[in-house]
């Protein structure tokens, strides 16, 4: 069995932990290593690491941390095969799915490599008469980062270190337990491409142990990925503690398709955003909001186009949707299937039976897909983080507005339709953070933020872009008055701040 090492001050260290938590083959349901469970001894130590390392990394020049991540992008580029597959394999995502995967870690660190550019501050000459004032935007310290288990790639090592360590600050990333053979391996990377020891840690540890990282007093910030209740502790505990925190949580995104929407583009559209992933993304699309007058076409449309795809293992570059992570997690989703069958809705597409001939230990449900969903239904407003989609039926435009905006989630919001009018209006009066026109996953490139609303999200500034940037910095602001001759011998003190 292979037992993992934490990565800290440059070096994998073997812990002198007893407990180690199970890292999974989802497609197989085979072992695929243990990790460990860091004492809180070796968290401070990694904490530690971070601290010493602080003080060169901030005073090497933007200009040569940049020339770090060059080459950490090229590096990524190398093994994209390698990287694509670890994703695959741990997490159960499909091929094309793990591609993206990696591609969303690259768009960061690939901001990164202009990180001087986003760090530039202000300058005024003669703010007041010989006064001029300049500012400066400085990193902080050592910040944490705590990923969750879907994307082993995007979060981690693209939402979290590289704006953070590019602008100067260093960080320990607490991996997914789960999925946490991605993150080691571009340790390893950080480590190849010349990055400084003890700047760039990895612990794996249970929320036990992460709490030191929500109240140590070298932290400096905190960047979190998870579901609603954890966020919410993280972001007041740790802002308690005096921290910056960037709070990711829950979604539960809604799509409203009118009756002018092209329905077979449109149930591609939604098959893709409801089940890619296996519904494991904060982005996914759960619910569909669909006028009465095409809700029955629409229903049809999405079936007859589910039954031609394959549910298979992830490193099939055949399959269309993989397995769940894990077999809890799959227990969880089939608990929530019983769930919308007792709560009334109709059963449409049942995935609880699918099986994969010379898989059978492996972690999989089928698409699933509920009809006559009405608001009170549980089904319809809890994140289920699964292959299941709901249909809730609505008269027109305002009543499916109206719905979707009763949602206490608002991460992202989606509209299909051909009217330019309704676009307008629906980008304008929707709460989600991120929407999208005609775009069933409306993530945007990473220059812009992502940025979820309501109880999507803790905090004031969003990952990645420019409120990554601002996250992960301070403001200085200097000013600076230079005499004239003839006033350097002068006593008169009339003329300061003036």
């Amino acid at each position: 069995m292979n037992q993992l090492k934490y990565f800290c001050n440059g070096q994998f260290v073997e812990s002198t932990t007893e407990k180690y938590m199970d890292v999974y083959n989802p497609s197989t349901g085979e072992l695929l290593a243990q990790a460990p469970c860091c004492t809180e001894a070796e968290v401070l130590k990694a904490i530690e690491a971070a601290s010493a390392a602080f003080p060169a990394w901030r005073d090497t020049p933007a200009a040569k941390r940049q020339e770090l991540f060059f080459k950490l992008r090229e590096l990524i580029v190398k093994h994209e095969e390698e990287l694509t597959d670890l994703i695959a394999r741990e997490h159960g995502k499909v091929w094309k799915e793990a591609q993206g995967d990696l591609a969303k870690a690259l768009e960061p660190t690939e901001y990164a490599c202009n990180i001087a550019n986003h760090m530039m501050g202000e300058s005024f000459m003669d703010t007041s008469k010989g006064i001029d004032s300049v500012s400066y935007r400085e990193p902080l310290g050592v910040f944490a980062g705590i990923a969750p288990f879907n994307f082993p790639a995007m979060i981690p090592v693209g939402w979290m270190a590289p704006i953070c360590i590019a602008t100067g600050n260093t960080m320990v990333l607490k991996a997914s337990s789960t999925t946490p053979l991605t993150t080691l391996r571009f340790a390893e990377l950080y480590k190849e491409a010349g990055f400084p020891d003890g700047v760039f840690n990895v612990v794996t540890c249970s929320r036990n142990e992460a709490e030191i990282l929500l109240k140590h007093k070298d932290v400096k910030g905190v960047s979190f990925v998870g579901t609603t209740g954890v966020g919410l502790h993280v972001y007041s505990t740790a802002a308690a503690h005096g921290k910056r925190v960037q709070a990711q949580t829950e979604a539960k995104n809604h799509g409203l398709v009118l009756k002018d929407a092209p329905l077979a583009r449109t149930a591609a559209g939604i098959i893709s955003a409801a089940f890619g992933c296996a519904g494991e993304r904060c982005m996914a699309l759960p619910v569909i909001v669909a006028e009465e007058a095409i809700a029955d076409q629409l229903v049809e449309e999405l079936v007859q186009q589910i039954s031609k795809l394959k549910i298979g293992p992830a490193y099939d570059k055949g399959s269309d949707m993989g397995p769940v992570v894990t077999e809890k997690h799959r227990q969880s989703i089939l608990k929530w299937i019983e769930t919308g069958i007792a709560e009334g809705a109709k059963l449409v597409l049942d995935g609880r039976d699918v099986t994969v001939p010379g898989y059978e230990n492996g972690f999989y449900l089928g698409h699933t897909i509920f009809d006559h969903v009405t608001p009170k239904m549980s089904i319809g407003n809890r994140e289920i983080f699964g292959p299941v989609l709901c249909i809730k039926r609505v008269k027109d435009f305002d009543e499916g507005l109206a719905v979707m905006n009763s949602s206490p989630f608002a991460n992202g919001s989606i509209i299909f339709t051909q009217s330019g009018y309704y676009a307008r209006k629906f980008a304008k009066y929707t709460d989600g953070g991120m929407v999208g026109v005609n775009v069933p996953i409306p993530v945007p490139y990473g220059i812009f933020p992502f940025s979820g609303h309501k109880d999507s999200f803790f905090g004031d500034l969003h990952c990645v872009g420019k409120d990554g940037v601002r996250f992960f910095t301070e403001t200085k602001c200097v000013t600076t008055r230079w005499f004239e001759e003839d006033e350097l011998t002068q006593t008169k003190l009339s003329g300061w701040g003036n």
